[in-house]
């Protein structure tokens, strides 16, 4: 199976090709650089890995959560281009791609939005509970007081000092698979496709800042 993933939730805009299950290309541009360089990384992508459009198996998309405007240009890309080549779309979720490689016992994955506020997912075997908003308030609703280790992935430094406020013993570490878009194609190696493109869609992990006035 051959797979192209495009990402630009996690800070750039990163593009993969997987084969059989193992990464033959990945590219990444710069962060807000997804709607000058995305296409032309794609073309890019599929050039190094000698791989043409009619030989994709599917296409796989970063959802989120991550940033607005790199989510809504890396969606719309991957949508156009499944609908063009006539391929399925798999969507891939930012804490699946930030975890991928991983299997710790209790795992926190963070994605950092604006300065104080993250989305986070906290995950203890088959069970798990996410939320997005002020650090402290998201840290005190998916994390449980618990003395056993915690892994936890992609926090900035205010999330790691409100966890030894609390001491919890924690693992930081980086995600196995860089760059995302890499762990989005393996992923989507073994995960079923959206039963349409329509159907996949972003998440921005927290409401905007700004909300439209009632009529």
């Amino acid at each position: 199976m051959i797979v192209l993933a495009i990402d630009a939730a996690l800070g750039g805009f990163s593009a993969a090709v997987a084969r059989d299950g193992a990464i033959v290309a990945s590219r990444t541009a710069a962060g807000g650089t997804a709607l000058e360089a995305g296409l032309g990384s794609v073309s890019a992508i599929l050039a190094q890995a000698r791989v043409e459009a009619a030989s994709l198996d599917r296409l796989a998309v970063g959802t989120g959560p991550g940033t607005f405007t790199g989510l809504r240009i890396a969606i719309a890309y991957a949508k156009s281009l499944a609908q063009a080549w006539g391929r399925p779309l798999v969507p891939v979720s930012s804490f699946d791609m930030l975890e991928y490689g991983l299997d710790p016992t209790r795992v926190l994955t963070v994605v950092v939005g604006r300065p104080g506020v993250i989305s986070a997912r906290y995950r203890a075997g088959t069970a798990s509970v996410r939320d997005s908003g002020d650090v402290r308030a998201v840290l005190a609703a998916v994390v449980p007081d618990d003395p056993s280790p915690l892994t936890v992935i992609g926090a900035s430094k205010d999330v790691l000092a409100a966890l030894a406020e609390r001491r919890i013993l924690v693992q930081s570490v980086e995600p196995r698979v860089t760059p995302p878009a890499a762990a989005a194609a393996l992923i989507a190696t073994s995960r079923a496709p959206a039963a349409s493109v329509h159907a996949v869609r972003a998440d921005y992990g927290e409401l905007p800042a700004a909300k439209a006035p009632k009529n």
